[in-house]
């Protein structure tokens, strides 16, 4: 039942994605990172209605279509207003960490969202620059929020090679930016993710759900694939 419950909060989460990128955290151009120390546990002291002229990152539309039975209808949808020329709002990077003596491994990462008023349990992710292509926005979000260079081996995925002896590197966290690693072996993945799922004021993002329940199924079923 918990990881039914968990499922269903995760698809809530993903249903507010766009709306998840505070108005303090996103520099186009030039970048200022900064290194900070958390000393509360975050609050949230206001929610108001926000006007879409005075968004800076969200806007509204209306959709009009029509059926399949031929009949007008309208639909209403939030729209990024920095879609660059990629034409992708976002990039959210998969991963795979690979160490000369240690089992593969994935790196989430945990941040509290507004939203939500909750932790999210997430692969590290970011919005596109104007001039960006997705590719180089995920090596870049990537560095950012976890430190590690990687390189990118398919649409969702990047890989980090790491050293025997490697230290944790630095993250280039920007202000507003409360961001925590954490390095999971994949053989632990699914399991991990259902111990966050039960703790309180923790979501874990559906796509990592799917992602190690279906690792563990193809484990502990006999279907060649």
């Amino acid at each position: 039942m918990q990881t039914v419950l968990t499922s269903t909060r995760a698809r809530q989460f993903n249903r507010l994605l766009p709306l998840l990128q505070p108005s303090s955290t996103r520099i186009p151009a030039t970048r200022a990172f900064t290194m900070t120390t958390n000393t509360q546990e975050p609050v949230i002291t206001k929610i108001e209605d926000l006007p879409v002229e005075e968004a800076k990152w969200v806007t509204l539309k209306r959709i009009s279509y029509t059926d399949q039975v031929g009949k007008a209808r309208t639909w209403e949808a939030a729209s990024r207003k920095t879609r660059g020329k990629s034409g992708v709002d976002a990039v959210a990077m998969g991963n795979i960490l690979l160490h000369p003596s240690k089992p593969p491994s994935t790196l989430i990462v945990i941040q509290y969202r507004p939203p939500l008023d909750s932790y999210t349990v997430e692969w590290p992710a970011g919005l596109i620059d104007a001039e960006e292509t997705a590719e180089e926005a995920a090596v870049r979000e990537f560095k950012e929020e976890t430190g590690y260079e990687c390189k990118v081996i398919s649409l969702a995925m990047v890989e980090v090679q790491l050293g025997e002896g490697d230290e944790e590197p630095e993250q280039r966290l920007e202000d507003g930016e409360h961001i925590q690693r954490v390095v999971v072996p994949l053989s632990e993945f699914y399991d991990r993710l259902v111990e966050y799922s039960k703790k309180e004021r923790f979501i874990v993002a559906a796509k990592l759900f799917h992602f190690a329940a279906g690792m563990r199924f193809q484990q502990e079923n006999k279907y060649k694939i």
